[in-house]
Parts: structure tokens; C-alpha cells; sequence
């Protein structure tokens, strides 16, 4: 696993579509019980190296119910992003994930996590890659249909501040799908 994680940390491969270089985040450790996939670091977790160092990381940890120091130790939780650097900004807030990440790293990774137990797909990019063709006609319905999914993938909207809208127009995923979440999560870790 240390050996794989450190080809992914300098992996450069789209480094010519990346405005601020590659700096591939991942955490990742052979014994992860959980793994949280997400979309692709912003500028702060750039900034850092650390994953989910942000708002949005603060969000996913308050509903997963656990500290920062579950969180980030790689025993329990892996984090493996479906871009692994800053793809730059769009026209409504970050450009999507690069493409080459997942298919290059992914497998790879979880080949080495054999005591997975859980796979945590976070927005869009992420449900369409792993759920594929089982995935509802949008996110709103995949992340509400998330017993279908169960036990192997738990779908979640994205916790970015940018999200208060989605969350404020379906309190059902605090009210029903968070303490169910947090659930797993304790039995898990």
C-alpha cells in the first residue's frame, strides 16, 4: 500500500490541465474499513495536502458522526477522491474531477483495502461511477434511495456550503438518512 500510494502522490499525468500543478491527496491504509470517495480537492485542501480540510469536510464529519481524529486515521476511514488534484474553476465553482484519476488509481487501491465494509460515494461523479446503471434519475433520488445500496455504497449529496439550498429543500436527509448514516458509521469504526 505504501508503495502505491506514494505513485499516486507523484503522479503527474494530467499535470498540463491542472492551473495549480498536481498535487495528488489520498489517504488511504491496507486495514480502512470505510471509504469515502469524493469529487476532487478545492484550493484549500490543495493548499494543505490534507483531505477534506475545508467546510465541506467539517459538514461530512458532522454527519458521519465522528471526530476529526476518526476521521483521518487511515485504519478506519480511506479517502480517495475521484480526481486526486485540483482540476481549477469553472463557471459555477470547481471544474468536475480530471477523468484519468479513477480509472488509473481506484482499483488499484481497493485491491489493497480487503477489510472494506463500506463505500461512502459523495455527489454526482462519484454515484455515477460506482453505481452505475442502479443509480436514480438524479442525485436527489439516489442519495434518498440509499437502503438500496446498502451494505456495500452509501450515496451523499456534496457537504459543500454551496449545497444549503439542497439541503434546506429536502429535510429529509437530515431529519432520516443522516442519523442512519451515523448508525452505520459507529457500528463500522
Amino acid at each position: 500500500m505504501e508503495q502505491l500510494l506514494s505513485e499516486i502522490r507523484a503522479c503527474d499525468v494530467c499535470s498540463a490541465h491542472l492551473p495549480l500543478g498536481p498535487r495528488p491527496i489520498v489517504a488511504a491504509h491496507a486495514d480502512s474499513k470505510i471509504v469515502i470517495i469524493g469529487q476532487a480537492p478545492g484550493t484549500k485542501v490543495h493548499a494543505t495536502g490534507v483531505p477534506w480540510d475545508d467546510p465541506s469536510g467539517r459538514q461530512l464529519r458532522k454527519w458521519l458522526g465522528v471526530s476529526d481524529a476518526d476521521f483521518y486515521d487511515e485504519k478506519k476511514i480511506a479517502l480517495i477522491p475521484m480526481g486526486f488534484c485540483y482540476p481549477g474553476k469553472g463557471k459555477s465553482g470547481d471544474l468536475p474531477p480530471r477523468k484519468e484519476c479513477a480509472p488509473l488509481w481506484h482499483d488499484a487501491l481497493f485491491a489493497k483495502m480487503p477489510n472494506l465494509k463500506l463505500i461512502i460515494v459523495i455527489g454526482i461523479y462519484a454515484q455515477k461511477a460506482y453505481l452505475k446503471h442502479t443509480a436514480e434519475k438524479n442525485l436527489t433520488e439516489t442519495v434518498r434511495a440509499y437502503k438500496n445500496y446498502l451494505p456495500k455504497y452509501f450515496p451523499l449529496p456534496h457537504p459543500s456550503p454551496r449545497n444549503r439550498y439542497w439541503l434546506t429543500k429536502n429535510p429529509w436527509f437530515d431529519n432520516e438518512v443522516v442519523p442512519e448514516l451515523q448508525k452505520l458509521i459507529t457500528s463500522i469504526v
